[in-house]
């Protein structure tokens, strides 16, 4: 039987492909949908609570598997958000065409 934590780690293996294509959102559809139907209980007592929701206290709550995902979570947003300006200066002079494709998706 595949447990809630099966399904919540293959969740975030989906979620932390860099270049996700069809079939990955195919399969986190369906990862999704077998552990809203298996765990329907547990999802409503958490209803409107997603992953990169912040508690009051501005600490990010981010389970992901890659490196930045780890190095993040548990983290003051208001520490990372210097740092991560300071990135996105330095790559609007390096790599344009990048910086402009990230503030896209933003």
């Amino acid at each position: 039987m595949i447990t809630e934590q099966d399904l919540n780690e293959a969740i975030a293996q989906c979620q932390g492909q860099k270049n996700p294509n069809a079939n990955t959102c195919i399969k986190l559809a369906a990862f999704y949908t077998i552990k809203d139907k298996m765990y329907e209980s547990k999802e409503e007592e958490t209803a409107g609570r997603y992953s990169y929701d912040l508690p009051q206290d501005g600490t990010i709550i981010y389970d992901g598997d890659s490196d930045f995902a780890k190095t993040i979570n548990n983290k003051n947003i208001y520490e990372i958000l210097p740092v991560l300006d300071e990135l996105m200066e330095t790559l609007k002079y390096i790599n344009p065409r990048l910086y402009r494709g990230i503030l896209e998706k933003l």
